[in-house]
């Protein structure tokens, strides 16, 4: 698949579990903007078979290297990201994973419960990315069970191997000047912002600002009942340049330990 067929499926299946997003890049265009893609970021387990290093063969295919590398302690997450070779405005790629060692017992059994159940055909490397929830129908209990240990385990389990995120890239709107700008012209029509650690996380010394709006809720047919869980949000970049002019290409941890937070039933 071309880089450009990847997105468009991506963004094809992305946009089903978040209207919200379709909406809001139907807002920017409206105002005479053309919207393009920062990155795109996926949640995975650190299990070989699932890893980040499976999710990201389709890019890797598709002339993407690994360009960054980061930790985040407290939420016990490791991420990579990743940029094209030669296409500078294709997307980034952003892929993080949870250290299941760090969990519970009970966490690490449930997580190779689910990825045991998988056929060869479901963990085709190529088209993992695009798959969604291949396991079965959830447990309300088992997603409580996760959600009390780890938010982002639980959101997984629900939502499956999909674009947890798309990003605009703010610097490339036409009718926009700021991060700050753009807050407020979602703000005015009616989306929520994520709040967690500043509206806007980052700062111009650091060479990135991002914001996000709330993720989705979907209703979601549990085994026991129907309840309505975030799915995924839209995230919105402005970079600034470095002492070379370029602009920063990298991602400050700090702020996506914030951003991640968007999925948060808690900040509902």
């Amino acid at each position: 698949m071309t880089t450009t067929q990847i997105f468009d499926k991506l963004w094809n299946e992305y946009t089903e579990r978040t209207p919200s997003a379709q909406k809001i890049k139907d807002l920017f265009t409206n105002k005479g903007n053309t919207v393009y893609n920062d990155h795109v970021a996926f949640r995975t387990y650190d299990d070989a078979r699932v890893n980040i290093d499976v999710l990201a063969t389709p890019f890797i295919e598709a002339g993407y290297e690994e360009c960054g590398e980061y930790t985040f302690e407290a939420k016990k997450l490791y991420a990579k990201h990743f940029e094209h070779t030669t296409d500078k405005n294709a997307p980034r790629v952003f892929i993080s994973q949870l250290k299941t060692n760090e969990f519970s017992d009970e966490l690490q059994a449930t997580v190779k419960r689910l990825i045991d159940g998988l056929s060869e055909e479901d963990l085709n490397p190529a088209e993992l990315v695009f798959k969604g929830r291949l396991w079965e129908q959830p447990s309300f209990e088992v997603y409580e069970k996760l959600q009390a240990e780890s938010e982002y385990a639980a959101w997984l389990y629900v939502n499956g191997f999909c674009s947890n995120h798309f990003t605009v890239d703010v610097n490339k709107l036409d009718t926009f000047d700021s991060l700050q700008e753009v807050n407020e012209f979602l703000k005015e029509n009616g989306f929520k912002m994520n709040t967690s650690g500043g509206e806007i996380k980052g700062t111009p010394e650091q060479l990135l600002e991002q914001s996000s709006v709330l993720a989705d809720r979907i209703p979601v047919a549990f085994q026991e009942t129907t309840k309505e869980i975030t799915s995924c949000y839209y995230e919105f970049a402005f970079r600034h340049p470095m002492h070379n002019g370029e602009l920063y290409s990298g991602f400050i941890a700090g702020s996506a330990d914030k951003i991640f937070e968007s999925t948060d039933m808690k900040l509902q």
